[in-house]
C-alpha cells in the first residue's frame, strides 16, 4: 500500500512567503541547525522547534524555579515558567500584530529562560562568581538547548530560534540596542515582551507581597502607561506597534515617552523592590545554600553517580562546568532537599510515624 506524502509543511511555507511581512523570518529560509535532519511533513522548522522546547525537561522545571520571590506561601506569585508564558504571550500578539513570524518569536520566548537558576538572580551571581569566565543565564539557555537535552545530544534547533535565545537580554542596560540592528525582528520582540512581563508582573506580585502600594509607582508611570496592571501592558504593546511601524521596521522601538516611563519603572523596581531588605535577606540565604552545595559538589564530585555518569558525556568539560551545570538546572525544592540531605541532621534509631492515628 502506498504512503501518501503530506505536505503540508511546504503549503506553511509558501502562505508565509505570501502573508508575512517582507522584513519577517521566512522559515523556509532558516539557517538551518547544527546537525542536518530530514524535515517534518506537518510542522514548519520554528514550530517543530517551539514544540521541541515545551516538550523539554527543562522548560517543565521552569515550575518550580524562583521569579522574584523565594517559597511565596500564595498560590499567585510569578514562577520561571509563568513569567516565560507571560513573555510568550506579549511577544505572539506583538509579532501577529506586525506580521512577523509568531512561530519564531514563540521559540524564542519559550526557551529564553531554560538556563536560568533556581532562587532567581540569587542563584545566578553565585554561579558568575564562582566560575570562571562567569556565568550568565541567556549563554546557560543557548548550552541547555544546544548540549545539555537529551543526554548531551541536545534538542538541535534552528539558527534563528539559538541566536535569539543568546541574545534576548541586556540585564539593566538600554533596553534599545544600536549595534544590534541585525538581530531578527523577532527576537526584538521577544527582548521587549521579557521587559513589559517582567516589570509589569514584579509590581503586581510586590503589592501583592506588601513591599509597595500603587499609589507609590512613580508619576510618569501612571500618566504614561495608566493605573492598573492590564492597562501598563496595553499601552507599552500598542507603543510597540507604532514605534516599529514609524520606523518602517527598521528595528522594534516604542514611542520615546512610553520607553521612558518603562525605563522608569525598572529602575523603580531595581531600587524598591529586587534590593530591597525583605528580598535581599532571603537572596543572601539562598546564595549560602548554594555556595555550600558548590562545595561539597566540588569535594565529592568523583563519588557522586550523577557526576560519574556527566563526565563520561561530556569528557571535555571541568569539574566546575559541570557543577554549574547540576547546580543552574535545580528546581529551587530540588536545591532545598540536596541542602537537608547533605546538610540537616536526621532522626535515628526511633522510628517516628509521619501521622495519622495509628
Amino acid at each position: 500500500m502506498k504512503t501518501l506524502r503530506l505536505k503540508l509543511r511546504e503549503i506553511k511555507e509558501e502562505e508565509e512567503l505570501h502573508y508575512l511581512a517582507p522584513e519577517a523570518k521566512k522559515s523556509k529560509f532558516s539557517k538551518g541547525r547544527l546537525r542536518a535532519e530530514d524535515e517534518c511533513e506537518i510542522r514548519t522548522a520554528y514550530e517543530r522547534d517551539r514544540d521541541r522546547i515545551i516538550h523539554s525537561k527543562a522548560f517543565r522545571r521552569l515550575k518550580h524555579k524562583t521569579q522574584v520571590f523565594l517559597a511565596p506561601r500564595g498560590d499567585h506569585y510569578r514562577t520561571r515558567l509563568t513569567h516565560t508564558l507571560e513573555v510568550a504571550q506579549i511577544a505572539r500578539t506583538i509579532a501577529t500584530a506586525l506580521r512577523l513570524n509568531s512561530d519564531l518569536t514563540e521559540a524564542i520566548a519559550l526557551g529564553h529562560d531554560l538556563g536560568h537558576t533556581p532562587f532567581g538572580h540569587a542563584g545566578e551571581e553565585v554561579l558568575n562568581e564562582i566560575l570562571e569566565g562567569g556565568f550568565r543565564h541567556y549563554e546557560q539557555s543557548l548550552r541547555v538547548v544546544d548540549y545539555l537535552e537529551k543526554e548531551g545530544r541536545g534538542l538541535n534547533l534552528t539558527y534563528e530560534v539559538r541566536m535569539g535565545i543568546l541574545r534576548h537580554s541586556k540585564g539593566k542596560g538600554t533596553i534599545v540596542v544600536e549595534e544590534e540592528e541585525d538581530l531578527p525582528l523577532e527576537a526584538q520582540v521577544v527582548r521587549f515582551s521579557d521587559i513589559i512581563a517582567y516589570v509589569n508582573h514584579d509590581i503586581d506580585d510586590a503589592i501583592r507581597a506588601g513591599i509597595i502600594e500603587e499609589r507609590e509607582l512613580p508619576e510618569i508611570v501612571k500618566k504614561q502607561l495608566g493605573n492598573t496592571h492590564a492597562k501598563r501592558i496595553d499601552t507599552l504593546i500598542k507603543s510597540l506597534l507604532r514605534g516599529t511601524i514609524e520606523e518602517n521596521y527598521k528595528r522594534i522601538n516604542m514611542e520615546p515617552e512610553k520607553l521612558s516611563a518603562l525605563e522608569k519603572m525598572r529602575d523603580f523596581l531595581y531600587e524598591r523592590v529586587y534590593f530591597s531588605p525583605i528580598v535581599r535577606r532571603e537572596f543572601e540565604k539562598a546564595k549560602k545554600i548554594l555556595y555550600t552545595l558548590f562545595e561539597y559538589y566540588s569535594q565529592h564530585f568523583e563519588n557522586i553517580e550523577y557526576f560519574i555518569k556527566v563526565k563520561d558525556l561530556f569528557p571535555e568539560e571541568s569539574k566546575e562546568r559541570l557543577i554549574a551545570d547540576y547546580i543552574s538546572g535545580m528546581t529551587d525544592r530540588f536545591a532545598l532537599y540536596e541542602y537537608a540531605e547533605h546538610f540537616i541532621p536526621k532522626p535515628w534509631g526511633i522510628n517516628i510515624p509521619l501521622g495519622g492515628f495509628i
